[in-house]
């Protein structure tokens, strides 16, 4: 079926494009500018990627492959800084705007395509996504290129488009799981209307093609006991029929956030009226793969509990689906007060914590939203120093956060680093799966841990130095503190 959708004059559709494509460029480097700038710390997660970046792989415990390509890819050509590390996110987001864009176009024309491109690049999500480098960033541009390529595989003569659907969908899936979530949606749209079954058959080819390109994962996993699976499989921490209201409004909350609160109300007043406004044929396809993740998520988070980011996808289509509501109807100035709302938001949260210590004011650990990447670039210093004080010591974390972070703010890197991992023995991270315990008997440690009590640990080696103590001031009245102490003559786990 070929969707009809309005269209400029060929001057007035180039220069909507061309003013787009200025101000998400603008917007990208502006990010670009403020991670060169800020010297935000990584975030443990972040630090783990790039520490599976140099050891490449078709997985990982935790998450598919992709991220530490892309990371693999950018520190091949800028070197190992932190903006070298994260410059992946803000371009990815600059590529996947382009690609809303395009997508609302085909949908609705050059004007809402404009509007859906600038509000998706200024979400509120997208700007914390932005700034660090996480699955989010590529699983959103495959997703994204998977439903335009979706939409014009479905047009008359768009048979080669189902190609593009299995190999963006193949690189979501090596992105992050959640892409599973994108061809369900797909089946579900194809299944409810009786003249889109006809795409049934080239969309389980794609399907097929999406499958061979993810194979590799599969496995990765197979030959690790599906550890990937079993670590998503805990995440969502179900246990049994048990209710938890409280996590359901907290993450419903958090929704008005990520998403904005004009734009997650208006959402919210769409479904309100659910069959007058879906009963266009354009706003039930973007429904079909916003609004089954979102309402998976809430059922999530009411049994178990679920992450603010866990909704992201939703997003995409959410975003040129309100957009094209709220344009229709005349309603502009709520897009318009949506956007200046997430502009000023986001300067205003990346930038507070500066200006309050500029004037002399102690802003709230709670209110700083980059409170969590401060601190590990001392704690790495101060670990550097003790370990010169110890030649030929390796190096010991506890958890898998501190060990991260350690990997890559310890100079040289620790490249011989140990995860402990001597309590019950079973692997909880890639630190765990890669970590080879028993080459280490009668090696010296130096241990750092987050958590005071290490008799445990301690009680494996022959002797022991005394207790040293790291405390790293965050601001707003926080800190975050270690143990260290140095360990002689290892005797492995048991």
């Amino acid at each position: 079926m070929r969707i009809e959708a309005a269209r400029a004059g060929s001057g007035g559709a180039e220069r909507y494009w061309r003013n787009t494509l200025h101000v998400v460029f603008a917007v990208t480097v502006l990010r670009l500018f403020w991670l060169a700038l800020a010297r935000a710390d990584l975030y443990p997660d972040e630090a783990q990627y790039w520490w599976w970046s140099l050891h490449p792989a078709f997985g990982y415990y935790s998450k598919p492959p992709l991220v530490a390509w892309l990371i693999a890819l950018s520190t091949a050509i800028f070197g190992e800084s932190e903006l070298a590390i994260r410059v992946g996110a803000p371009l990815l987001h600059f590529a996947t705007a382009l690609v809303v864009f395009a997508l609302a176009r085909r949908l609705y024309g050059e004007r809402v395509a404009a509007w859906s491109a600038v509000i998706y690049v200024t979400l509120p999500g997208v700007s914390a996504s932005a700034i660090i480098m996480s699955t989010d960033a590529p699983l959103l541009f495959f997703w994204t290129l998977a439903l335009l390529s979706f939409a014009r595989a479905r047009e008359a003569g768009g048979g080669r488009w189902w190609i593009a659907v299995g190999v963006a969908a193949g690189f979501g899936l090596l992105a992050k799981y959640a892409m599973a979530y994108w061809l369900v949606s797909a089946l579900l749209y194809l299944i409810a209307f009786r003249d889109e079954r006809r795409h049934l058959r080239p969309y389980l080819g794609a399907v097929a093609l999406a499958l061979a390109i993810y194979a590799p994962n599969f496995a990765w996993n197979l030959a690790h006991g599906f550890a990937s699976y079993h670590h998503t499989a805990d995440n969502a921490a179900f246990h049994g029929l048990v209710f938890h209201p409280g996590h359901f409004l907290r993450f419903f909350g958090s929704q008005f956030g990520v998403f904005g609160p004009l734009l997650f109300a208006a959402l919210i007043g769409m479904v309100a009226q659910a069959r007058r406004v879906f009963g266009d044929r354009r706003a039930a396809l973007l429904a079909f793969f916003a609004l089954p993740t979102l309402a998976m998520m809430f059922v999530v988070s009411l049994l178990s509990r679920a992450e603010p980011n866990w909704a992201a996808p939703t997003y995409v289509a959410a975003t040129v689906l309100v957009v094209a509501w709220l344009l229709e109807r005349g309603w502009r100035w709520v897009v318009t007060w949506s956007l200046a709302l997430h502009v000023t938001a986001a300067v205003a949260l990346l930038e507070l914590g500066d200006v309050a210590r500029a004037t002399g004011w102690a802003l709230p650990a709670k209110y700083d939203v980059l409170h969590r990447l401060r601190g590990y670039r001392q704690l790495g210093q101060a670990v550097t120093g003790m370990l010169r004080e110890h030649p030929g010591a390796v190096l010991l974390a506890e958890d898998r956060e501190t060990m991260a972070a350690l990997l890559y703010y310890v100079r040289p890197h620790p490249m011989n680093a140990l995860k402990w991992n001597g309590d019950d023995n079973l692997p909880h991270d890639q630190f765990d799966i890669d970590a080879k315990p028993e080459s280490y008997v009668g090696d010296d440690f130096l241990l750092v841990s987050p958590n005071p009590d290490i008799a445990r640990i301690v009680s494996r080696f022959a002797d022991s130095g005394a207790v040293g103590h790291i405390t790293i001031p965050l601001g707003g009245g926080d800190a975050r503190s270690y143990v260290v102490r140095y360990l002689t003559g290892f005797k492995g786990y048991r």
